[in-house]
C-alpha cells in the first residue's frame, strides 16, 4: 500500500458522522415534531404570561409548551436538556456489546442578567446523572459561548472521534431567553421583537444533542451513518454587536474559509445554508460581506434557512437543532445532494461553521 492510499485509508477510518438526534422546543417536544413544524412554516410565537414590555403589551416569545411558566430557567433547561439527549442517545440502548465511557459535551448560554452563577455547574450535574442511568458516561464537559456555544461543543467531540480516542459522542447545546430579567435586559439593549421595534428577535428556549461516531465504529454496531461531519471550525470577531464598532464580516468569512477547506474539491459548491440569523440587522450584514468575499463557493448565497423564524432565538441550541433539520431531511426523504453550511454567530465574538454531507449511500437506502 502506498503512503498516499494510506492516508486515504486512515481518513476514511476516522471519519465522523452523526447516527442520533434529540431536540426539545417551542414547536415540537422531540427531533420528528420540531423539524416538521420548521419544514411547515410553524412558528411558536405567543405572549408571554405575565411579562409586559414598555409599550404596555404582552412580551411576546416562544416557549416550549411541556414547561411550566414557573419553572425557574434553570429548571427549564434541565428539563430541556434531558429530554434532547435522552432522544439522541436511543441507538445506543441495546446495541450488541458495549460501547466504551461516551464523553459529553453540551453548549451553554454566555454570561448575561438573569443568567445564575451556578448554571453550568448545575446543568452538567443533572444532565450527568440523568444519562448516567442510561449509557456509560465520561465527564462532560461544558462551553459557555452562546449562539456559538452547540458548534464549540460539536468541534470538541469532533476532534476526539478524529483521533480515535472514542467511538461515540454526545454533543449538545440548551438555552432559555424566558427569565425576566432576561427578557428585561433584551428590551433595554434594544434586542427585544416589539411592535415598535422590529429589528429585534423573539426570545426562545430550547435544546439540541447529536450522537456523534467514527463511520467505521458505527457501522460496526449495525448504525446507519446518516449525516457525515467534514469539517467543524471557530473563529473570532473583533468588531462586536451593541458596539460602536463597524462589522465587517472578517471573523465569519475566517470561520467559513476554514469550514470550506473540508469540501472533497475546490470547485465543490454550497447548496444548502442553515444560520441563526434573527431580525438583527448586524447578523445580516455580517454574513452579507462574508458571502462577498467567498461568493463562488455558494451555488446560492441567498438561499439560506433562519429557523429562529419558528422556533425563536435558542442561543446556544441553536447549531446543534441545525444539524437536527439535516438529519430529518435524510430520514423523511427530502434531503438535499450535495453539500451543506451551517453556521452560528455569538454576542462575545465566537463565529463558527460547520460543512455537513449527506452520505450518497443514506439517500438511497434511509
Amino acid at each position: 500500500m502506498s503512503a498516499q492510499n494510506a492516508q486515504i485509508q486512515g481518513e476514511s477510518d476516522n471519519r465522523v458522522c452523526i447516527v442520533g438526534v434529540g431536540a426539545s422546543t417551542a414547536i415540537g417536544m422531540d427531533s420528528p415534531s420540531t423539524c416538521a413544524a420548521v419544514r411547515a412554516g410553524i412558528a411558536g410565537f405567543a405572549d408571554h404570561p405575565f411579562m409586559i414590555d414598555r409599550n404596555g403589551e404582552p412580551m411576546v416569545v416562544a416557549m416550549a409548551p411541556c414547561l411550566s411558566e414557573e419553572l425557574g430557567l434553570t429548571e427549564r433547561c434541565v428539563e430541556l436538556a434531558k429530554a434532547a439527549a435522552a432522544e439522541a442517545i436511543e441507538p445506543l440502548r441495546g446495541l450488541p456489546g458495549s460501547p466504551g465511557p461516551v464523553p459529553l459535551f453540551i453548549g451553554l448560554p454566555e454570561s448575561r442578567p438573569g443568567l445564575p452563577n451556578a448554571f453550568g455547574g448545575q446543568m452538567t450535574e443533572s444532565l450527568t446523572m440523568v444519562l448516567r442511568e442510561r449509557i456509560r458516561t465520561s465527564n462532560l464537559s461544558a462551553i459557555s459561548a452562546g449562539h456559538s456555544a452547540g458548534f464549540l461543543a460539536l468541534k470538541a467531540g469532533f476532534e476526539q472521534l478524529c483521533t480515535g480516542r472514542t467511538d461515540f459522542c454526545l454533543v449538545g447545546g440548551v438555552d432559555s431567553y424566558l427569565e425576566p430579567e432576561t427578557l428585561e435586559w433584551l428590551e433595554e439593549n434594544e434586542q427585544l421583537h416589539n411592535t415598535t421595534n422590529a429589528y429585534g428577535f423573539i426570545p426562545g428556549e430550547a435544546a439540541g444533542f447529536c450522537l456523534l461516531a467514527r463511520t467505521q465504529a458505527a457501522k460496526e454496531y449495525g448504525l446507519t451513518p446518516l449525516v457525515n461531519i467534514l469539517a467543524v471550525t471557530a473563529a473570532k470577531e473583533r468588531n462586536l454587536i451593541k458596539t460602536e464598532t463597524v462589522c465587517l464580516g472578517e471573523g465569519l468569512t475566517e470561520a467559513f474559509r476554514q469550514a470550506m477547506a473540508g469540501l472533497p474539491a475546490p470547485e465543490t459548491r454550497i447548496e444548502r445554508i442553515i444560520c441563526d440569523m434573527n431580525g438583527e440587522p448586524y447578523r445580516a450584514d455580517e454574513y452579507g460581506f462574508a458571502t462577498v468575499r467567498l461568493q463562488d463557493h455558494f451555488v446560492d448565497s441567498s438561499d439560506f434557512a433562519a429557523p429562529a423564524d419558528c422556533w425563536g432565538d435558542v442561543g446556544a441550541a441553536s447549531g446543534t437543532l441545525f444539524l437536527n433539520l439535516v438529519v430529518a431531511s435524510v430520514l423523511r426523504g427530502y434531503a438535499k445532494t450535495g453539500f451543506s453550511l451551517l453556521w452560528t454567530s455569538s454576542e462575545g465574538g465566537d463565529r463558527t461553521a460547520a460543512v455537513v454531507q449527506v452520505p450518497e449511500q443514506t439517500r438511497r437506502t434511509v
